[in-house]
């Protein structure tokens, strides 16, 4: 019973584009000639697809929260997809970060264009069938336990 309003709250819709919850994640293939990501291949496993920015205030404040759920919930794909255009400031930011989890960079905003996306931080839940579960706009807490509950029922 507790779970029936997690499953009908849909998230955050920002801007005028139709919702895309319950409805298929639309598939891409980022390449950025040290990773390469195809959201198809992730199919059978919960994916938290993040868009993000090195230059992106909350994108930074979220990082060690998208790092924490990684290493408490290794099951999890959890794929972050960087709009940077500097490659240099991109890689050096992971380093620093030890960031471990998949990122991918996109320069050209293939993937988030896809996604509606205009504003960074945004994330999207997938589910193992590769429906869009939820989408949050900033930084969420990802230790808030209305969140964890909500990804362990995928």
């Amino acid at each position: 019973m507790v779970l029936l309003p997690l499953t009908l709250a849909p998230g955050c819709n920002r801007g005028a584009h139709p919702t895309q919850m319950n409805k298929p994640a639309p598939d891409f293939t980022v390449a950025d000639g040290t990773t390469t990501v195809h959201l198809a291949s992730y199919r059978g496993q919960v994916v938290v697809l993040n868009f993000w920015a090195t230059w992106c205030p909350p994108c930074v404040a979220e990082m060690p929260g998208l790092l924490a759920l990684h290493h408490d919930r290794p099951d999890l794909a959890i794929l972050a997809v960087s709009i940077d255009e500097d490659p240099d400031a991109y890689s050096s930011f992971l380093v620093r970060r030890h960031v471990d989890f998949t990122t991918v960079r996109d320069p050209g905003q293939t993937a988030a264009k896809l996604y509606h996306t205009e504003g960074w931080p945004e994330t999207y839940i997938i589910d193992r069938q590769g429906v869009i579960r939820r989408k949050i706009v900033g930084d969420p807490d990802w230790w808030n336990p209305e969140l964890r509950t909500f990804l362990k029922s995928l």
